[in-house]
């Protein structure tokens, strides 16, 4: 900016980028959502700037050259600003509606949004009437403007708030000031961006209500959290209420209760379920799978008690670093003991019972182990979150020459494994330490490096393809995690091998060498690759929609006859078919053929067997399959040799009807 030769102000040009090596002049002070309007249009679909790689309101005024990049809706980053942009419209509405309620925290997560609020539970009468108040804000196209503000007057804003003032005082500090982000009368502290106006956020919806704790914090305040998902266009909030139609029909509670796989009794406890003969069977099949794979992979078999004394799980270090994960202590005559949330310390002292030589390395020892671990109860979810988890756990003591090929033959474990259950979304994840919040970790710079280092060149050698997260790493060392996408789009981590450099020094895990001298260079390699039953069981109850291959059908074959009159030859099927360990169950009740195939369809056999006259008197079967393709006139002898060659080789396809 200048004065001209008459006094008048004349703006400086400016240099923008936009585009690669493409540059356009502007006058200082024009806003970067003009100069992206000028380059992509009115509809160009953007919500917020990128101003030299950082993100930025699309009012920010311009008066320096920069490079300008539109930040697509649709975009990952785009998503973000809108749907924390639509929590902030969810915040307007309920405190318009509810004027006590107090906002505390609203982010983005995955496919959506939610919010916090210090007030009474809501229910799906309230939700409608927030939601139809979002639309109303929505369509009064209210500016969203970012705001300065000085420590004095951002305390002055929210001195009602506690919530708010606590969270400056913890990320703000009290000598310096922050921005807040006005639309309306609402206000919220915030740092942005956002989008423009409330009428840019348009496609959301909300979707439930939910228990939570201020700070994550059960002794804390008790607080409303409301979920709601936002895209950037119709089609893409209709894609994802299919995507929620489809997980509704597969979700695991309700297969669970039609299958009777499992329960939970408030009696017993929340979090605590009880598996039922239906879902024993299934989850013994997967038992009796990895019993098997381990035995093959030279793993030995122990069992561990679920309790403890104080002292094992302070040398381990899991009271130090997983403490509110655990339940409290009680207190016995002979000292403090805790129930186990995890296996790994008995499993030390496993090894350290005799003296191991290089010879005895690598030492795999398993245990199909229960841990207790101690969730909130507003965290759990039918199997997906539970205080009681069985899994097949187990450690590998080894040396570091040893490491690369133990953990190659964990992926291919794991491979192995989600191959026969019909998964193949999946992908390896190397998960790092965070140096920059060491109080999460052993704080051993030196080895992390190493043994980080280590797993990269491992997986690099494997040719496996894999991303890097830092801070997702055990407290005691890094590890490799299986990333699994669910049927409905839910990432989730399902299997893990995790390498432990710390247990040697803590427990003084040795061997004895080539040499005869004591070596403590004893590494430990952690691995779950079924996760837990529970959440194993939950995804593949998901994933199959309860339609189980042959091989883990609690119900493999459910006989059912036409008439009184087949009885006979019905149980005489029954009994070959267990006689040659297939399981089934039969129907000879009077109920009409209709009505037993819609009973038994809620069970999801793998196949049913219908039996009449023409099947009576041939000695034969029709095989209806879960599509309704049916088969008739198969041998019995036939039909066996068929169900127990889909059994053996534990095949995910049902090949006996052919699918029309």
């Amino acid at each position: 900016m200048y004065l001209g030769n008459t006094g008048e102000i004349v703006l400086s040009a400016l240099k923008i980028e936009v585009g690669d090596n493409e540059f356009r002049e502007y006058n200082a002070g024009v806003t970067a959502g003009d100069i992206i309007k000028d380059i992509h249009g009115r509809k160009s679909g953007a919500v917020a700037a990128l101003i030299d790689g950082i993100e930025m309101d699309m009012s920010t005024k311009v008066d320096s050259d920069c490079k300008i990049e539109a930040i697509d809706g649709e975009s990952e980053a785009g998503l973000y600003i809108l749907r924390h942009s639509c929590a902030h419209l969810l915040a307007q509405a309920v405190t318009q509606l509810f004027p006590d309620a107090k906002p505390t925290i609203g982010p983005p997560i995955e496919n959506g949004f939610y919010y916090d609020f210090f007030m009474q539970p809501v229910g799906d009468e309230d939700l409608k009437k927030i939601e139809n108040k979002m639309k109303e804000i929505m369509k009064e196209n209210i500016p969203i403007i970012r705001e300065e503000y000085t420590n004095d007057s951002l305390r002055e804003l929210f001195s009602d708030n506690k919530f708010k003032m606590e969270i400056m005082d913890d990320k703000i500090g009290h000598e310096t000031g922050s921005t807040a982000y006005r639309q309306g009368e609402f206000v919220d502290l915030c740092r942005g961006p956002h989008v423009e106006y409330t009428s840019k956020i348009r496609w959301f919806k909300l979707t439930s209500s939910s228990q939570a704790y201020w700070r994550a914090d059960s002794k804390r305040e008790s607080l409303t959290r409301i979920y709601g998902m936002c895209y950037a266009t119709k089609e893409g909030l209709k894609n994802r209420e299919k995507q929620l139609q489809e997980a509704a029909k597969r979700d695991h509670k309700k297969i669970g209760r039609e299958m009777e796989l499992y329960m939970i009794d408030e009696m017993i406890g929340k979090g605590l379920p009880v598996w039922l003969p239906n879902g024993e069977i299934l989850k013994s099949s997967i038992e009796k799978f990895a019993v098997e794979t381990e035995e093959e992979y030279g793993y030995q078999r122990v069992t561990t008690p679920v309790l403890a004394k104080k002292q094992l799980f302070e040398t381990s270090g899991h009271l130090p670093h997983y403490a509110e994960g655990m339940y409290p202590p009680m207190e016995m005559d002979d000292g403090t003991y805790y129930l186990k949330a995890m296996n790994c310390p008995m499993h030390h002292l496993v090894y350290r019972n005799k003296k191991r030589s290089y010879r005895d390395l690598p030492l795999r020892i398993a245990e199909y182990g229960t841990v207790y671990r101690n969730e909130m109860s507003g965290t759990l979810a039918g199997l997906l979150r539970v205080r009681m988890l069985s899994m097949n756990d187990a450690h590998i003591y080894c040396t570091l020459e040893q490491v690369a090929q133990e953990f190659a033959n964990n992926i291919k474990m794991v491979q192995d494994y989600y191959s026969a259950f019909g998964f193949d979304d999946y992908y390896f994840r190397l998960s790092l330490w965070d140096p920059e919040n060491t109080d999460k970790y052993i704080d051993q710079a030196d080895n992390w490096e190493k043994t980080q280092n280590h797993l990269r060149e491992i997986l690099d050698d494997l040719g496996v393809p894999y991303e890097e997260s830092i801070g997702e790493a055990a407290f005691y060392g890094p590890k490799v995690d299986i990333q699994f996408t669910t049927i409905i789009g839910r990432e989730e981590s399902m299997s893990t091998i995790q390498l432990d450099f710390a247990a040697k020094e803590r427990f003084n895990l040795e061997y004895t060498d080539e040499t005869g001298a004591d070596n403590g260079e004893v590494f430990v390699i952690h691995r779950a690759p079924l996760s837990t039953h529970e959440r194993f069981v939950a995804f593949l109850t998901e994933h199959w929609a309860g339609n189980f291959p042959t091989w883990l059908s609690p119900i493999q074959v459910q006989i059912i006859t036409i008439s009184e009159k087949h009885k006979e030859y019905a149980k005489i099927v029954s009994q070959k078919l267990i006689n040659s360990g297939i399981r089934v169950k039969s129907d000879d009740s009077d109920n009409t053929i209709g009505k037993k195939i819609r009973m038994h369809r809620k069970m999801r056999p793998a196949y049913m067997a219908i039996i009449g006259d023409e099947e009576s008197e041939n000695m034969t079967i029709s095989v209806r399959a879960r599509n309704g393709t049916q088969r008739n006139g198969i041998g019995l002898e036939e039909f066996i040799l068929e169900l127990e060659k889909e059994i053996q080789n534990r095949q995910t396809k049902l090949d006996i009807v052919p699918e029309q």
